[in-house]
């Protein structure tokens, strides 16, 4: 029986809650820690889980709590400080997404699971939904032939009151708008299948939120070494929310949600329906086993049998920053206006969080905000 604490009980703490209750066999919430009490008690009393509060992390390290794993689910800006914090306590940490606010964070907290001998998994849950394993794949087996163009629809819709809240909408505190927040979702799902591109370019702007100062919308093109490009849009001012990965390859396009087409060539050069390999694919997408576990559930399951067995968890340090390094091109790219060329050295002004602030457009000033919200419902994407 895994013990675990989750640091953080905003919004997205309800996920792992109920995720972890899926596993209970095999872990237990023993400790929940907010900076604001009352949302912990709420949780603590709303699932029934007598597990102790804290007012701050530091508290549940020093109180002697036997805790095997913490999840780290607050606002990214301290995912960093509370991820070492707890590792030098010889914890072992699941940290939400984006693991960091730049690359100087993710490398210290790879450094700090190095140093203390512990584990650190990043949260990317969507890669244990059913349809982008099942994209990966098809990607990986070549049935649809080699990917030369990618389109990474990170469609997302939040109202205006939603950069309200204290923490979100400012640069020093998110750390960035949807690129960051929301399509570090489907930037890690490019990056599992295509790997880090070569160059990248982008454009940033907010067009509906006047009390934020990061995007609500970005477009990305990226270059890989293999010749192939791709396009990501990351936004908060989509309707509908409907995000998906669209792979155009050789011989057909795949994607999710599922769809599959190709065309074959008549002499002409025009297209005629290739009708014997959409059912090949199809059948070889039916093929595919069922996860046992989906979405959060599916990652902690993971995490939680790699400690168990003293094995990795699938999702580590390094691909967290992949995803961190992808997201800190775009957003240089978009302020320089000109291309960016990866990888990022250590040296880059972008590489630490003050580098990025330095250099960061804020679209408008942020005036007035509030400490909590009474509605917690909120959206994770669809698959």
């Amino acid at each position: 029986m895994k013990n675990i604490a989750i640091v953080g009980t905003g919004n997205i703490s309800r996920v792992h809650i109920e995720g972890l209750l899926e596993l209970s066999e095999r872990c237990k919430i023993v400790a929940l820690v907010d900076i604001y009490p009352e949302k912990a008690e709420e949780k603590n009393k709303t699932f029934n889980l007598n597990a102790k509060v804290f007012d701050s992390h530091e508290k549940m390290l020093e109180s002697g709590l036997d805790i095997d794993l913490v999840h780290i689910c607050t606002p990214p800006y301290v995912h960093a400080s509370i991820a070492i914090d707890c590792m030098n306590k010889g914890k072992n940490v699941l940290v939400e997404k984006p693991m960091g606010t730049c690359l100087k964070e993710c490398d210290d907290m790879i450094e700090a699971e190095r140093r203390n001998n512990v584990t650190m998994a990043i949260v990317a849950q969507n890669r244990y939904r059913q349809g982008v394993h099942n994209l990966k794949t098809l990607a990986d087996s070549g049935i649809a032939g080699k990917v030369r163009v990618a389109h990474v629809n990170s469609f997302w819709w939040r109202g205006h009151s939603y950069y309200d809240l204290w923490w979100r909408g400012l640069w020093e505190k998110e750390g960035g708008g949807p690129t960051l927040n929301h399509a570090v979702h489907h930037i890690d799902m490019i990056n599992w299948i295509q790997g880090l591109p070569l160059e990248v370019t982008s454009v940033l702007a907010n067009v509906m939120h006047d009390n934020s100062e990061v995007e609500d919308i970005s477009f990305a093109a990226l270059r890989y070494a293999d010749g192939s490009i791709a396009e990501v849009t990351s936004s908060v001012v989509h309707h509908g929310e409907e995000q998906g990965v669209i792979l155009q390859c050789e011989r057909a396009k795949i994607a999710t949600p599922f769809d599959c087409k190709a065309d074959k060539s008549s002499s002409n050069g025009f297209p005629s329906p290739n009708t014997e390999l959409v059912d090949e694919i199809t059948a070889a997408y039916n093929a595919i086993p069922k996860l046992k576990y989906e979405g959060h559930t599916g990652q902690f399951d993971n995490v939680i049998t790699a400690l168990e067995n003293g094995t990795r968890p699938d999702i580590i340090g390094i691909d967290g920053r992949k995803t961190i390094e992808l997201i800190t091109a775009i957003y240089k790219a978009g302020f320089l206006k000109r291309t960016v060329e990866l990888p990022l050295s250590n040296t880059d002004d972008y590489y630490t969080f003050d580098g990025l602030l330095k250099n960061v457009v804020k679209f408008y000033e942020k005036v007035s905000s509030v400490e909590n919200f009474s509605d917690e419902k909120i959206t994770v994407g669809r698959y």
